[in-house]
């Protein structure tokens, strides 16, 4: 495929382009693409439409969610207005679209490239902010273990009390296991935390209960380590109970990708993105 070809096909998806405003969804108009995939006829690309749905719909999508049809006027005669079908299509649709059509046509040949590579574009975006926010639950946790193991340490002057409380903790959330039960469940290896192998939602729940105990140990002048430890257990308790009330146990939860691997892939990739200012 020439260069001018793909620079025009480029130019020409770039523009057509919209976002929806309430949730700021971008979107693509079907009768736009239709030109600029070179159909001629909207009932041939109707039909290629209707392919990309069946498509959408055996890959488990809500077409609805992807293809939102709408209607818009035309003019025509002398001043005259008629409706049309169009439909506002995702990114996702174009990429379906492109698929069921003809990859003999350069613009097929283009799209499929250009929208396939878009929406993994998406899911990386997606994927890296997860990663983001698991990190940050992450030393958000740290944070909040290093008050409460402060505060106990102020009540009871004892080193060793903080990580008895905490492993009572683990075993009320974990439904009575243990941390290192949980460790072996989840093939953490001895010398790491059981928090760096943990999902966002468990990290955000042991992070939860950690502030709680901490702020009823100094609302309600807690400084006994059964009265704290007893406190930390109901507050893991109850957080286990939310979280079961939306079918969510902690212990059952597949392990998440090692923090220190994730910590190590995102500094790799900041360190080549471009310097400010060209440095």
């Amino acid at each position: 495929m020439k260069k001018s070809v793909i620079s025009k096909l480029l130019s020409e998806l770039e523009q057509l382009v919209q976002v929806e405003l309430e949730f700021g969804v971008e979107f693509w108009l079907a009768r736009d693409l239709q030109t600029v995939l070179g159909y001629l006829r909207w009932e041939n690309f109707r039909k290629v439409i209707g392919d990309a749905m069946t498509a959408c719909e055996s890959s488990g999508n809500k077409v609805s969610d992807q293809f939102r049809e709408v209607t818009k006027l035309i003019s025509h005669g002398k001043g005259g207005q008629r409706e049309i079908q169009d439909f506002m299509l995702t990114r996702y649709a174009c990429y379906l679209i492109a698929q069921n059509g003809d990859p003999a046509k350069d613009e097929i040949a283009f799209c499929q490239t250009y929208f396939a590579l878009q929406t993994r574009r998406q899911e990386l975006i997606e994927l890296r902010i997860a990663e983001v926010e698991r990190l940050q639950a992450r030393k958000k946790l740290t944070e909040s273990e290093k008050l409460l193991s402060s505060l106990i340490f102020e009540k009871l002057e004892d080193d060793r009390s903080f990580g008895i409380i905490r492993s009572k903790g683990d075993q009320a959330l974990f439904g009575g296991k243990s941390t290192q039960d949980m460790k072996t469940r989840l093939g953490v290896p001895d010398n790491r935390p059981l928090a760096d192998f943990l999902p966002t939602i468990t990290i955000k729940a042991k992070d939860f209960a950690n502030e709680i105990t901490t702020f009823s140990i100094s609302r309600d002048g807690l400084d006994t380590e059964h009265s704290i430890s007893h406190e930390h257990v109901k507050n893991n308790t109850d957080v286990r109970g939310l979280l079961g009330e939306r079918n969510i146990v902690p212990e059952n939860l597949p392990p998440s990708e090692d923090l220190k691997k994730v910590q190590r892939r995102l500094n790799s990739e900041e360190k080549k993105l471009p310097r400010k200012g060209g440095s």
